[in-house]
């Protein structure tokens, strides 16, 4: 790559240098110099401009930045287009971050032009979050050296990757202590929520225990289609049935324990989708399995 000061008429083909800005011109550096440019330079009275022009092997950055990084990705990670001599990284999914510092290592070593770096390993990142970014520090880089930094990559494939989040279905079981009241239960049962949510978990069954150990109260999940029905997700205090969602007709006709349904729907008519709470005495648990024969569909309550 060579750096020359030329004419405007000179410049065809060459990458500016440094930004140029008068009369209204904008030019940005590494902005490819075509015929619409050396008009405008012309037009604004500009008499040399400073360029960088490519030899022969030599690659642009955008492209090297680009092909690098397209070896560098692994599973669950997306590479934007290259821009500026720069190709980001970015998560497709929730998970936990995977790389491989050895290789990474090596890429780096391949060039002072061409670098690689990454968010901690094992950092945890949702979806779209920029894990990595490859960088072309010149304009251009010599295909030699983009060929061997691609090979390391390729060698060593994956050098980043995402490790997904399994769905979890979670059951919380609050302890009921003398002066906790209901709004700090609901408030942990919130957050903790919130905090799932980015791993595409989910509280199913949340239980609460008195000091003697006794059930207090369950959640009642529901199938989360238009059309559901309501069940009590806990057949006991410390057992929630397996076969649980989604909820079918079927699962709703037999019942070893009924628990009537103007009491299972005293909490009000379900929401069209997720779930919704209510409390049932201790003594709704006395058997092995609380279950009901038949409910009505939300807002038949």
């Amino acid at each position: 790559m060579k750096f020359g000061a030329f004419a405007p008429k000179d410049a065809e083909g060459g990458i500016v240098v440094h930004s140029i800005r008068k009369d209204g011109l904008v030019l940005k550096k590494g902005t490819r110099v075509g015929p619409a440019e050396i008009d405008a330079l012309a037009k604004a009275g500009i008499a040399a401009i400073t360029v960088a022009r490519l030899e022969p092997g030599d690659v642009s950055e955008d492209e090297a930045a680009g092909e690098i990084a397209a070896a560098v990705a692994g599973e669950g990670v997306r590479v934007d287009p290259a821009f500026t001599g720069r190709a980001n990284l970015f998560a497709e999914t929730g998970g936990v971050l995977v790389v491989d510092r050895e290789a990474i290592d090596r890429l780096n070593e391949v060039d002072p032009d061409i670098t690689l770096a990454t968010l901690d390993a094992y950092a945890p990142v949702v979806t779209g979050k920029m894990i990595a970014t490859v960088k072309i520090i010149p304009f251009a880089v010599s295909g030699a050296a983009c060929d061997r930094a691609v090979a390391v990559a390729r060698a060593a494939k994956p050098l980043v990757r995402l490790a997904p989040y399994r769905v979890k279905r979670v059951a919380v079981i609050s302890t009921l202590l003398p002066g906790l009241t209901e709004k700090v239960i609901d408030k942990t049962l919130r957050v903790t929520a919130e905090r799932l949510a980015p791993a595409g978990a989910r509280i199913i069954c949340a239980v609460s225990i008195t000091a003697s150990g006794m059930p207090a109260s369950c959640m009642v999940g529901t199938s989360g289609m238009s059309n559901q029905w309501s069940l009590p997700v806990c057949a006991s205090a410390f057992r929630a049935p397996e076969r649980m969602w989604p909820i079918s007709p079927a699962m709703l006709t037999h019942a070893m324990s009924v628990v009537p349904a103007r009491a299972a729907c005293s909490a009000g008519a379900a929401p069209v989708k997720g779930t919704c709470v209510m409390s049932i005495s201790a003594r709704s648990f006395s058997n092995s399995t609380a279950s009901c024969d038949t409910l009505p569909r939300p807002g038949d309550a």
